[in-house]
């Protein structure tokens, strides 16, 4: 029987990133990640939190610790991995996210500048991106360090355009 692990989550960091290299070289980033659900209690609806452990790898965890901070609005495409390890006699186990994808939403700094630019780093490709990640383009919609990385995908390419915030359908 065929298994499929994949997880797409939309959230806020609940810390800034920590960045850091295992002795290979790779940088490794660990982020906190608060995913907020209404659900209806007694005829009220209520916020409901859940805080997601994310691994960020290679050049993913790169970008995040340049351009994340805490409260930074992001979204994250991955896989879950459960860790287990043994404390004190007892076993322990935490479930967490591997990100493959990780796409910034809003404004630099958690959207504090009041914009509705996207910013996209897609770790399998190697490349930022402005727009969605799997439009397969970059280009046009990027400024500064990011169009440096990118790789244009060919001669007046340019990045699909995002429709307004207030005129995104859900």
């Amino acid at each position: 029987m065929a298994s499929y692990n994949r997880v797409v989550l939309l959230g806020n960091l609940t810390r800034d990133p920590e960045l850091r290299y295992i002795p290979s070289g790779t940088a490794v980033s660990e982020v906190g990640l608060a995913v907020n659900d209404r659900v209806k209690k007694n005829d009220q609806w209520v916020d409901e939190t859940t805080f997601v452990d994310v691994t960020l790898w290679g050049r993913t965890a790169e970008v995040a610790n340049e351009y994340l901070s805490k409260g930074s609005s992001i979204l994250i495409e991955g896989r879950l991995k459960l860790d287990t390890w043994e404390k004190e006699g007892q076993k322990r186990s935490k479930l967490r996210v591997v990100a493959d994808k990780m796409q910034m939403v809003g404004g630099r700094g958690g959207g504090s500048h009041g914009g509705s630019s996207q910013q996209g780093y897609d770790a399998q490709a190697g490349d930022t991106r402005s727009g969605q990640l799997d439009s397969g383009q970059t280009g046009s919609g990027q400024t500064g360090a990011a169009a440096s990385r990118a790789e244009p995908s060919g001669a007046g390419a340019s990045a699909p355009s995002m429709p307004p915030a207030d005129e995104i359908p859900f």
